[in-house]
């Protein structure tokens, strides 16, 4: 490759970190090249630590075969946890929601990771996510309750209608998140859609 005078770039290899690194969110070309040389500048053991890690996790970290979530083995720690609650199933869009939810510290129950959402306008329908895994689950192991996680977006909602409906036979409650007012947040500022889903969900 021939740089010409300007580029910014200091070699075929530099600009091809700079280049990987930008496939992060978030991260544009400025900032792909301020990482790229606080690595080189006095951080390369860190650099050869950062890359052996990425390493590892894209050839060892894999879907759980029950709860389709990350793991390391085949089936994820919290699956393998008899301290868990058999009895309520959380239903969730991605790997990045069981995290949230864990972060709360507030629920002890299952999960279960779809994969996405339903998405006509994408290609994406139930074929494209797991919920046939879901039904299935439910008709070999009843439980209590399902919450439904989705998202609160158009796509969030009607991913969560399809599966109450596909699993209402199999399940002895199905609920869904509570949505509306944020802890702090003013009336007078809220949007109608907010509002409405607050006074609709009130306890």
């Amino acid at each position: 490759m021939v740089y010409k005078e300007g580029d910014g770039l200091l070699t075929e290899k530099f600009d091809n970190l700079v280049k990987q690194l930008r496939v992060l969110p978030g991260v544009g070309q400025k900032t792909a090249q301020r990482m790229a040389l606080h690595l080189l500048n006095g951080k390369r053991p860190q650099g050869s630590a950062l890359a052996q890690a990425l390493d590892i996790a894209m050839h060892g970290i894999i879907e759980c075969q029950q709860c389709h979530s990350f793991s390391d083995d085949e089936v994820c720690p919290i699956c393998l946890d008899p301290r868990r609650d058999d009895s309520v199933l959380c239903v969730v869009e991605t790997a990045a929601d069981v995290m949230a939810i864990e972060q709360s510290a507030g629920y002890r129950g299952r999960y279960f990771v779809l994969g996405g959402h339903l998405s006509p306008l994408d290609g994406i329908n139930a074929d494209d996510l797991n919920i046939d895994q879901l039904v299935n689950r439910v008709k070999a192991t009843p439980v209590e309750e399902l919450i439904l996680a989705t998202s609160t977006t158009v796509e969030g909602q009607t991913t969560a209608h399809f599966i109450s409906e596909a699993v209402r036979r199999h399940v002895g409650k199905v609920t869904r998140i509570a949505q509306g007012i944020p802890m702090g947040g003013e009336l007078e500022y809220l949007d109608s859609m907010t509002l409405s889903q607050a006074l609709q969900n009130r306890s």
